[in-house]
């Protein structure tokens, strides 16, 4: 989930346009799955190869990732580790959710509601080690490099960015700022549109972006305070955070007290992890310095075997859109940050 930072912040509307000739990490995670949740039938039964084998997850690697790259953007994908002890909890909480979710679709659908079936269906996410796999293995069919985190991705893309090695860490969850980003990207493998819970309304989804320096300087606050700011709303070691704290109320008390020890006494901490540790997972992640991700070209004969043999999607157009990934390669395209500021 991440830390819920939206209502103090003014993200930019950008086109992926926008980052022609950017090297982008992406949290591959996180990516695959949008893509699992997004690209489903309308009863939420995910798509499939004939064997029964869930495809979803390749068919926005694919097609996703290309548009990046027909777009000029060069992505790289950057995968979890093993996560950090102190996230198994809720690891397993999220798990339980699913497996719920999982129970409440399946009846759904024998009760024909199939409105309700596709909402269960999206909290229904199960990632598996062989879609990770698979993920892999067509990305190096098509020339992307991905990197695997020695523990968070997102944590990992953010060090990436902060060193030089990327130009932007792409994530839907906020925690990119606390991890360090200089520049984060939203929005930059979802689909056009969105559909409202529990309506049948579709709305824009328009990739976006914030600037950490410019974000601390709006909120007149430091990198070690948005941290703490993210602590008191609440992260992934502390769901909810503390009671009584939401955006806005936490801002004001970050402010006025400083520091974490002056605010520790004017709020109760009630989580087992102590949030000095917290405060130390996101100022001092774990992650790898030295990564160089090398980008490639399109292998389109091994892509469409991969895609059209081995999981019956389309052969033509997979091919077709092979062909334009590895022309866009060839050609590359030259971007820069400051065509941003």
């Amino acid at each position: 989930m991440g830390v819920q930072l939206r209502d103090l912040l003014a993200p930019r509307e950008l086109a992926i346009s926008d980052l022609a000739g950017l090297k982008v990490a992406i949290d591959g995670y996180n990516a695959l799955y949008q893509f699992i949740s997004s690209i489903r039938q309308r009863d939420g039964t995910p798509l499939h190869d004939v064997k029964g084998n869930i495809t979803s997850h390749l068919s926005g690697t694919f097609y996703r990732t290309a548009n990046l790259v027909e777009k000029g953007v060069q992505p790289v994908y950057v995968f979890d580790g093993p996560p950090p002890l102190e996230k198994r909890a809720v690891l397993d909480e999220r798990r339980a959710v699913r497996e719920e979710a999982k129970l409440q679709w399946e009846k759904a659908l024998r009760e024909g509601r199939i409105e309700d079936a596709r909402k269960y269906s999206q909290q229904a996410v199960f990632l598996t080690k062989d879609m990770v796999a698979e993920a892999k293995t067509l990305l190096d069919h098509m020339g992307i490099p991905w990197v695997d985190a020695p523990a968070e991705g997102e944590a990992q893309a953010a060090q990436m960015a902060a060193k030089g090695t990327v130009d932007a860490a792409a994530s839907q969850d906020y925690d990119s700022l606390l991890f360090g980003a200089p520049t984060f990207v939203r929005n930059v493998t979802l689909s056009g549109r969105r559909k409202l819970p529990g309506r049948n309304i579709y709305v824009p989804v328009v990739p976006e972006r914030l600037d950490l320096a410019e974000t601390l300087e709006t909120l007149g606050i430091t990198r070690e305070q948005l941290v703490l700011l993210g602590v008191l709303i609440g992260t992934d070691y502390n769901p909810g955070g503390v009671k009584g704290i939401g955006p806005k109320k936490g801002l004001k008390l970050v402010k006025e007290q400083g520091t974490l020890e002056r605010v520790l006494e004017n709020v109760t901490w009630e989580f087992d992890l102590a949030p000095d540790r917290i405060m130390e997972m996101f100022l001092e992640p774990d992650a790898d310095g030295d990564v160089s991700p090398t980008w490639g070209r399109a292998n389109v004969p091994m892509i469409v075997r991969f895609m059209a043999d081995g999981h019956d999607f389309s052969d033509e157009r997979i091919e077709r859109t092979a062909k334009r990934m590895a022309k866009n390669q060839s050609s590359g395209t030259q971007g820069k940050l400051d065509q941003w500021f």
